[in-house]
Protein backbone atom coordinates (compact mmCIF):
# COMPACT_ATOMS: atom_id res chain seq x y z
CA UNK A 1 0.00 0.00 0.00
CA UNK A 2 1.54 3.64 -0.77
CA UNK A 3 2.61 4.83 2.60
CA UNK A 4 0.97 8.65 3.70
CA UNK A 5 3.24 11.29 2.36
CA UNK A 6 5.43 12.79 5.16
CA UNK A 7 4.74 16.32 3.72
CA UNK A 8 1.57 16.54 1.71
CA UNK A 9 1.02 19.52 -0.32
CA UNK A 10 -2.52 20.74 1.02
CA UNK A 11 -3.45 22.42 -2.53
CA UNK A 12 -3.31 19.50 -4.40
CA UNK A 13 -5.30 17.75 -1.76
CA UNK A 14 -7.85 20.10 -2.35
CA UNK A 15 -7.70 20.08 -5.58
CA UNK A 16 -8.88 16.23 -5.68
CA UNK A 17 -11.70 16.70 -3.48
CA UNK A 18 -13.08 19.17 -5.50
CA UNK A 19 -12.58 17.14 -8.22
CA UNK A 20 -14.02 14.01 -6.97
CA UNK A 21 -16.88 16.19 -5.88
CA UNK A 22 -17.47 17.17 -8.60
CA UNK A 23 -17.77 13.38 -10.19
CA UNK A 24 -19.93 12.35 -7.19
CA UNK A 25 -22.23 15.67 -7.73
CA UNK A 26 -22.73 15.36 -11.69
CA UNK A 27 -21.47 18.87 -11.91
CA UNK A 28 -22.20 21.56 -9.47
CA UNK A 29 -22.26 25.33 -9.45
CA UNK A 30 -19.46 26.86 -7.15
CA UNK A 31 -21.98 28.18 -4.13
CA UNK A 32 -23.38 24.50 -4.16
CA UNK A 33 -19.81 22.95 -4.72
CA UNK A 34 -18.62 25.52 -1.33
CA UNK A 35 -21.47 23.87 0.99
CA UNK A 36 -21.06 20.58 -0.12
CA UNK A 37 -17.25 20.72 0.98
CA UNK A 38 -17.32 23.20 3.34
CA UNK A 39 -14.79 25.65 1.88
CA UNK A 40 -15.04 29.21 1.05
CA UNK A 41 -16.76 30.07 -1.90
CA UNK A 42 -14.05 32.16 -2.76
CA UNK A 43 -11.52 29.32 -2.43
CA UNK A 44 -13.60 26.79 -4.38
CA UNK A 45 -13.84 29.55 -7.50
CA UNK A 46 -10.28 29.83 -7.14
CA UNK A 47 -9.58 26.53 -7.34
CA UNK A 48 -12.54 25.81 -10.15
CA UNK A 49 -10.71 29.13 -12.55
CA UNK A 50 -7.50 27.11 -12.44
CA UNK A 51 -8.71 23.75 -13.57
CA UNK A 52 -10.46 25.32 -16.21
CA UNK A 53 -7.81 27.24 -17.13
CA UNK A 54 -5.88 24.32 -17.63
CA UNK A 55 -8.45 22.46 -19.74
CA UNK A 56 -9.29 19.81 -16.74
CA UNK A 57 -13.25 20.67 -16.02
CA UNK A 58 -15.51 22.31 -17.76
CA UNK A 59 -17.97 25.00 -17.57
CA UNK A 60 -21.70 25.21 -18.80
CA UNK A 61 -24.29 27.64 -17.68
CA UNK A 62 -22.26 28.37 -14.60
CA UNK A 63 -22.63 24.25 -13.83
CA UNK A 64 -18.90 22.65 -13.56
CA UNK A 65 -17.68 19.17 -14.45
CA UNK A 66 -14.82 17.23 -14.91
CA UNK A 67 -13.48 17.14 -18.09
CA UNK A 68 -12.50 15.09 -21.17
CA UNK A 69 -9.02 16.04 -20.85
CA UNK A 70 -8.77 13.30 -17.94
CA UNK A 71 -9.58 10.64 -20.60
CA UNK A 72 -6.72 11.36 -22.46
CA UNK A 73 -4.43 10.35 -19.52
CA UNK A 74 -6.41 7.60 -18.53
CA UNK A 75 -6.51 6.17 -21.72
CA UNK A 76 -2.66 6.71 -21.78
CA UNK A 77 -2.18 4.77 -17.97
CA UNK A 78 -4.03 1.86 -19.65
CA UNK A 79 -2.12 1.42 -22.99
CA UNK A 80 1.26 1.49 -21.40
CA UNK A 81 -0.17 -1.69 -19.52
CA UNK A 82 1.32 -4.81 -21.38
CA UNK A 83 -1.63 -6.60 -20.04
CA UNK A 84 -4.05 -4.34 -21.73
CA UNK A 85 -2.89 -4.75 -24.84
CA UNK A 86 -1.96 -9.19 -24.32
CA UNK A 87 -5.38 -9.77 -23.04
CA UNK A 88 -7.92 -7.20 -24.97
CA UNK A 89 -8.04 -9.44 -27.90
CA UNK A 90 -8.59 -12.51 -25.66
CA UNK A 91 -11.35 -10.94 -23.54
CA UNK A 92 -12.83 -10.28 -26.86
CA UNK A 93 -13.03 -13.72 -27.76
CA UNK A 94 -14.56 -14.37 -24.39
CA UNK A 95 -17.65 -11.79 -25.09
CA UNK A 96 -18.07 -13.21 -28.55
CA UNK A 97 -18.11 -16.98 -27.39
CA UNK A 98 -20.19 -16.38 -24.18
CA UNK A 99 -22.79 -14.10 -25.61
CA UNK A 100 -22.10 -11.85 -22.36
CA UNK A 101 -19.83 -9.35 -20.27
CA UNK A 102 -16.17 -10.02 -19.96
CA UNK A 103 -13.64 -8.26 -18.14
CA UNK A 104 -10.26 -7.12 -17.15
CA UNK A 105 -9.51 -5.96 -13.85
CA UNK A 106 -6.54 -4.81 -12.07
CA UNK A 107 -5.81 -3.96 -8.31
CA UNK A 108 -4.44 -0.06 -7.30
CA UNK A 109 -4.10 1.22 -4.10
CA UNK A 110 -6.35 -1.23 -2.89
CA UNK A 111 -9.03 -1.00 -5.08
CA UNK A 112 -10.08 -2.88 -8.27
CA UNK A 113 -10.35 -1.07 -11.65
CA UNK A 114 -11.87 -2.28 -14.53
CA UNK A 115 -9.48 -2.19 -17.06
CA UNK A 116 -11.34 -3.22 -19.99
CA UNK A 117 -14.98 -4.52 -20.99
CA UNK A 118 -15.92 -6.38 -23.68
CA UNK A 119 -19.83 -7.19 -24.35
CA UNK A 120 -21.25 -10.44 -26.34
CA UNK A 121 -24.72 -10.23 -28.12
CA UNK A 122 -26.76 -10.61 -24.45
CA UNK A 123 -24.54 -8.88 -22.25
CA UNK A 124 -26.26 -6.77 -19.64
CA UNK A 125 -25.08 -3.11 -18.95
CA UNK A 126 -24.36 -2.90 -15.43
CA UNK A 127 -23.85 0.25 -14.25
CA UNK A 128 -19.58 0.11 -14.36
CA UNK A 129 -17.75 1.22 -17.29
CA UNK A 130 -13.92 1.55 -18.09
CA UNK A 131 -11.65 3.10 -14.38
CA UNK A 132 -14.77 1.99 -12.35
CA UNK A 133 -13.34 1.32 -8.86
CA UNK A 134 -14.30 -1.23 -6.63
CA UNK A 135 -14.01 -3.19 -3.41
CA UNK A 136 -12.00 -6.12 -4.39
CA UNK A 137 -13.94 -8.66 -2.25
CA UNK A 138 -17.36 -8.14 -3.61
CA UNK A 139 -16.20 -9.30 -6.92
CA UNK A 140 -14.98 -12.41 -8.40
CA UNK A 141 -12.72 -10.40 -10.28
CA UNK A 142 -11.23 -9.08 -6.99
CA UNK A 143 -11.30 -12.08 -5.39
CA UNK A 144 -9.26 -13.75 -7.53
CA UNK A 145 -6.22 -10.80 -7.52
CA UNK A 146 -6.64 -11.32 -3.62
CA UNK A 147 -6.08 -15.10 -3.41
CA UNK A 148 -2.85 -14.65 -5.17
CA UNK A 149 -1.83 -11.57 -2.89
CA UNK A 150 0.81 -11.94 -0.26
CA UNK A 151 -1.60 -12.12 2.79
CA UNK A 152 0.40 -9.24 4.33
CA UNK A 153 -1.05 -7.46 1.48
CA UNK A 154 -4.37 -8.80 1.87
CA UNK A 155 -4.04 -7.35 5.20
CA UNK A 156 -3.17 -4.04 4.46
CA UNK A 157 -5.92 -3.63 1.79
CA UNK A 158 -8.91 -5.30 4.47
CA UNK A 159 -7.60 -2.76 6.95
CA UNK A 160 -7.58 0.12 4.69
CA UNK A 161 -10.56 -0.08 3.43
CA UNK A 162 -12.60 -2.58 5.14
CA UNK A 163 -15.10 -5.11 4.43
CA UNK A 164 -18.15 -3.29 3.72
CA UNK A 165 -20.96 -5.26 1.75
CA UNK A 166 -23.01 -4.56 -1.03
CA UNK A 167 -25.74 -6.95 -0.99
CA UNK A 168 -26.47 -9.62 1.41
CA UNK A 169 -24.57 -12.02 -0.03
CA UNK A 170 -20.77 -9.92 0.36
CA UNK A 171 -18.43 -11.05 2.51
CA UNK A 172 -18.35 -9.28 5.56
CA UNK A 173 -15.79 -10.71 7.68
CA UNK A 174 -12.30 -12.01 7.92
CA UNK A 175 -12.40 -15.76 8.26
CA UNK A 176 -15.05 -15.74 5.67
CA UNK A 177 -12.75 -14.21 3.49
CA UNK A 178 -9.70 -16.30 4.17
CA UNK A 179 -12.09 -19.18 3.53
CA UNK A 180 -13.19 -18.30 0.33
CA UNK A 181 -9.41 -16.98 -0.94
CA UNK A 182 -8.36 -20.36 0.14
CA UNK A 183 -11.21 -22.37 -1.92
CA UNK A 184 -10.27 -19.67 -4.93
CA UNK A 185 -6.50 -21.29 -4.89
CA UNK A 186 -7.87 -24.85 -4.88
CA UNK A 187 -9.91 -24.14 -7.79
CA UNK A 188 -8.17 -22.02 -9.57
CA UNK A 189 -11.19 -19.92 -10.17
CA UNK A 190 -13.39 -17.46 -8.04
CA UNK A 191 -17.27 -16.60 -8.00
CA UNK A 192 -19.66 -13.67 -7.67
CA UNK A 193 -23.30 -15.14 -6.53
CA UNK A 194 -24.53 -11.56 -6.13
CA UNK A 195 -21.92 -10.48 -4.13
CA UNK A 196 -21.74 -6.71 -5.86
CA UNK A 197 -25.20 -6.62 -7.70
CA UNK A 198 -27.94 -8.61 -7.35
CA UNK A 199 -29.71 -10.86 -9.97
CA UNK A 200 -25.55 -10.42 -11.38
CA UNK A 201 -23.28 -13.66 -11.14
CA UNK A 202 -20.10 -13.54 -11.94
CA UNK A 203 -16.63 -16.34 -13.08
CA UNK A 204 -13.60 -15.42 -12.66
CA UNK A 205 -9.88 -16.68 -13.32
CA UNK A 206 -6.53 -14.63 -11.88
CA UNK A 207 -3.93 -13.90 -14.47
CA UNK A 208 0.02 -14.53 -12.92
CA UNK A 209 3.21 -13.96 -14.77
CA UNK A 210 6.01 -16.16 -15.50
CA UNK A 211 7.17 -15.61 -11.48
CA UNK A 212 3.66 -16.18 -10.18
CA UNK A 213 2.87 -12.96 -9.46
CA UNK A 214 -0.73 -11.54 -9.75
CA UNK A 215 -1.16 -8.87 -12.49
CA UNK A 216 -4.92 -8.73 -13.04
CA UNK A 217 -8.05 -11.09 -13.46
CA UNK A 218 -10.43 -11.60 -16.62
CA UNK A 219 -13.99 -13.05 -16.10
CA UNK A 220 -17.53 -13.47 -17.58
CA UNK A 221 -20.39 -11.89 -15.95
CA UNK A 222 -24.72 -12.46 -16.51
CA UNK A 223 -27.86 -12.57 -15.08
CA UNK A 224 -28.65 -15.12 -13.00
CA UNK A 225 -30.90 -16.96 -14.87
CA UNK A 226 -28.24 -17.92 -17.14
CA UNK A 227 -25.60 -18.12 -14.67
CA UNK A 228 -26.90 -21.52 -12.93
CA UNK A 229 -26.36 -25.09 -12.90
CA UNK A 230 -23.23 -26.76 -14.79
CA UNK A 231 -22.99 -23.37 -17.03
CA UNK A 232 -22.25 -21.62 -14.18
CA UNK A 233 -20.08 -24.31 -12.20
CA UNK A 234 -18.61 -26.14 -14.38
CA UNK A 235 -18.81 -24.74 -18.57
CA UNK A 236 -17.50 -21.19 -17.59
CA UNK A 237 -15.18 -21.48 -15.30
CA UNK A 238 -13.48 -23.62 -17.75
CA UNK A 239 -13.39 -21.50 -20.55
CA UNK A 240 -12.07 -18.29 -18.38
CA UNK A 241 -9.25 -20.63 -17.08
CA UNK A 242 -8.73 -21.43 -20.89
CA UNK A 243 -8.34 -17.87 -21.89
CA UNK A 244 -6.68 -16.33 -18.81
CA UNK A 245 -3.74 -19.52 -20.09
CA UNK A 246 -3.79 -18.09 -23.08
CA UNK A 247 -3.09 -14.54 -22.12
CA UNK A 248 -0.03 -15.84 -19.28
CA UNK A 249 1.53 -17.31 -21.98
CA UNK A 250 1.51 -14.45 -24.49
CA UNK A 251 2.42 -12.25 -21.56
CA UNK A 252 5.40 -14.14 -20.68
CA UNK A 253 6.98 -14.91 -24.16
CA UNK A 254 5.09 -11.89 -26.42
Amino acid sequence: MPSTAQNPVKSVGTTFEILNALKELGGARVTDLARHLDLPKSTVHNYLSTLEQEEYIVKDDNVYRVGLRFLELGAYSRHERKLFQIAKPEVDRLADETGELANILVEEHGRGSYLYRAYGEQAVRVKAHVGTRVSLHTTALGKAILAYLPEERVDEIVDRHGLTGNTEQSIESRAELEETLDAIRERGVAFDDEERLNGLRCVAAPVLDNSDRIIGAISVAGPTNRFRGDRFREELPQKVLEVANVIELNFTYS
